[in-house]
């Protein structure tokens, strides 16, 4: 029997509508990949909230350790730290702090993972790297007054947040208030860059190997750990950062290579490893609370959203 170019055979039509499937599969993923500006608004809004719970909980709660850190960095020579009024300054830190963590966290998740998005799998760790060197610098314009404030009434020049804040800009300008401010993103973008970079790919083999979700008791391992690491390896710069920030008017270092230089010169280059016991602690700790609580908030903030 002739048949007719146009005449359509069976095998024909499954290998039209199987072409037809493909493209509208893949127009469907396209489309699913590019993200929609309200699903970022949502994951800014869960990282805030959970940024803030845990930024909080975490200084409220080990406060003390970082004040005998501070003042065994911020001591010269062989000079005795005080063990009083230990929590001096904490209220007026957990204002700065929560915003300051919510930004932090805020800004994180979302170009994490736009970045995850954008980068091949195999370079997940630069994407966290990025994402944690780009929070850090979001939050640094509300953490480097707290910071300052924090730690000239660690080392007593103060009695109250309110105080600290008049007197600074007074004798320094609206400029004293981010004092150190080079120092501390030479400090905090490292480390935070580093640490959460630590805790996602431990935190990602973790899961693989494990085949399921973690526990929060399991995040809270895993953010230990990548505090503890990245605390003692950053301790150099938390010290300079100190004591650019607590000398005030004095002006003892122009800058951090003459600050480097004058505690080698002056103290010794072992110097420039002081407080790393307490920081190291101080830091274990609080990323073992902080990605715990982080990662348990962000639970429940999900949960409460109403799903599409």
């Amino acid at each position: 029997m002739a048949i007719n170019s146009k005449t359509e055979l069976p095998e024909d039509r499954l290998n039209f509508e199987a072409l037809k499937s493909h493209h509208k599969s893949k127009a469907i993923a396209s489309i699913s990949k590019q993200q929609n500006p309200f699903d970022l608004l949502r994951i800014l809004y869960e990282g805030a909230v959970s940024g803030a719970a845990a930024g909080v909980v975490v200084e409220a709660a080990l406060y003390p350790i970082d004040t005998i850190k501070t003042r065994l960095q911020a001591v010269r020579g062989g000079g005795q730290i005080i063990l009083k009024g230990l929590y001096s300054g904490l209220a007026g830190n957990l204002v700065g702090v929560l915003p300051a963590s919510a930004i932090f966290i805020g800004v994180y998740e979302p170009a994490k993972r736009k970045l995850l998005d954008s980068f091949p799998e195999n370079l997940s760790a630069l994407a966290h790297l990025t994402a944690g060197a780009i929070g850090g610098a979001a939050s640094s314009i509300v953490r480097v007054p707290t910071e300052v404030v924090k730690q000239r009434m660690q080392t007593c020049q103060f009695s109250s947040a309110p105080d600290a804040v008049l007197l600074i800009v007074a004798k320094e300008g609206f400029r004293g208030l981010y004092a150190g401010y080079g120092s501390f993103l030479l400090r905090d973008l490292p480390f935070d860059a580093i640490q959460f970079c630590l805790y996602e790919q431990l935190r990602m083999g973790y899961k693989l190997a494990a085949k399921r979700d973690l526990k929060v008791s399991e995040n809270a391992m895993i953010g230990a750990f990548a505090g503890a690491i990245t605390g003692a390896i950053t301790t150099p710069l938390d010290v300079i950062k100190t004591r650019l920030m607590v000398q005030g008017s004095a002006k003892q270092y122009e800058g951090i290579l003459h600050c480097v230089k004058t505690i080698a010169r002056e103290e010794g280059a072992s110097t420039l490893f002081k407080g790393i016991g307490p920081r190291v602690l101080w830091i274990g700790i609080g990323g073992s609370i902080f990605f715990g609580v982080l990662e348990r908030t962000k639970k429940l903030v999900a949960a409460k959203q109403p799903v599409d």
